[in-house]
């Protein structure tokens, strides 16, 4: 399966009053993550993947998260996000961050391909993940 990794460096931003990592920041840091491994695997950037694909992106539909230890403003870190399923319009991943080749978090999320509802209704709704994509995410 494809797997992309990135550096990401805590912010003053990104920490609650106790100096730690407020914990959605990981969320956000982890949705950049896994846009980024789909950039790698199509070698085309985000905004023109939603564009020349007519979706809205790759929401998440369930997520899961065990925090081993907590990281600071100006830690540098390395997520890894590896996919571990692709289905007919979903696809789930498992991230690992980590801090000087210490485990501080595991997390999986299961993310959907999506576009605006076809029956033009507000919402979105799940459409089938292109062919070529599905094969990169696969790792073929």
């Amino acid at each position: 399966m494809f797997a992309n990794k990135r550096t990401w460096i805590v912010e003053w931003g990104d920490c609650d009053p106790a100096g730690i990592v407020f914990y959605p920041r990981f969320f956000a840091a982890f949705d950049t993550s896994t846009s980024r491994l789909i950039e790698a695997a199509t070698g085309r950037k985000k905004a023109d993947i939603i564009r020349s694909n007519g979706i809205v992106g790759w929401p998440m539909a369930d997520t899961h998260a065990r925090f081993m230890a907590p990281e600071s403003f100006g830690d540098e870190v390395e997520i890894e996000t590896r996919i571990t399923h692709v289905g007919r319009s979903s696809f789930s991943l498992e991230h690992r961050l980590s801090k000087d080749g210490t485990l501080c978090i595991e997390a999986s999320e299961v993310r959907v391909w999506a576009a605006h509802r076809s029956d033009g209704k507000p919402g979105i709704e799940s459409v089938p993940l292109p062919d070529e994509l599905a094969a990169r995410l696969r790792g073929e």
